[in-house]
């Protein structure tokens, strides 16, 4: 057993939080935005390098119940005193390409994670993620001035990604799982996941 990771997918409305969550764990894509009105919890198995992993992906906030599309369990969320960006393992801050101001939702979203986590508490790993890549013409802002703010200014990873034609989206949390296995060594969270960007094998059981 390889262990467990808790993964916040937070971004702002709209910028296809729930359809990278959906590619990643049924392979389908919703053509119509449909507000989650909710937080959702999703536990798959992960098997990664031989080992498999038990993930809790955090997807938008509320109280939703029962059974999942595809019959994954989806539970209701524990209490936030349980869990909470405090103790949340693994970030992936979504945002649009098209959308500068969902650059700076993700912005102030990270300000918060830096803020809200508890002194001497390790630090979790942040993937910013810039979704609809498939809209590129669209795009406010150059990719690698995007990705050299992200890296060196706020000391993130960053991954660019199409949730409509699932491009990048297994890379997405592929990464997130191996910058877990190596976020004990002596090194920057930063480098940490830029490090882990090399191939790996990974399937959801």
């Amino acid at each position: 057993m390889g262990g467990s990771l808790r993964v916040a997918v937070l971004g702002a409305p709209g910028v296809g939080k729930t359809a990278i969550i959906r590619q990643f764990l049924f392979g389908d894509y919703p053509e119509r935005h449909q507000p989650t009105g909710g937080t959702r919890l999703y536990r798959p198995a992960v098997l990664l390098d031989g080992a498999v992993y038990d993930l809790s992906i955090r997807d938008g906030e509320g109280d939703i119940a029962g059974p999942g599309p595809g019959g994954l369990e989806v539970e209701e969320p524990p209490d936030p005193k349980d869990w909470s960006l405090q103790d949340t393992d693994a970030f992936v801050l979504v945002y649009d390409i098209c959308s500068p101001d969902s650059f700076d939702y993700v912005k102030a979203l990270r300000q918060r994670i830096a803020e809200t986590r508890p002194a001497g508490a390790p630090e979790a790993p942040i993937l910013v993620v810039g979704n609809k890549r498939d809209r590129q013409r669209l795009r406010f802002g150059p990719r690698r001035a995007l990705a050299t703010l992200v890296r060196r200014g706020w000391r993130c990873g960053y991954l660019e990604c199409s949730a409509k034609y699932n491009w990048h989206v297994l890379r997405l949390f592929r990464e997130l799982l191996r910058c877990a296995l190596v976020r004990a060594r002596p090194a920057h969270p930063a480098l940490r996941l830029q490090g882990a960007l090399h191939p790996a094998r990974c399937s959801l059981m």
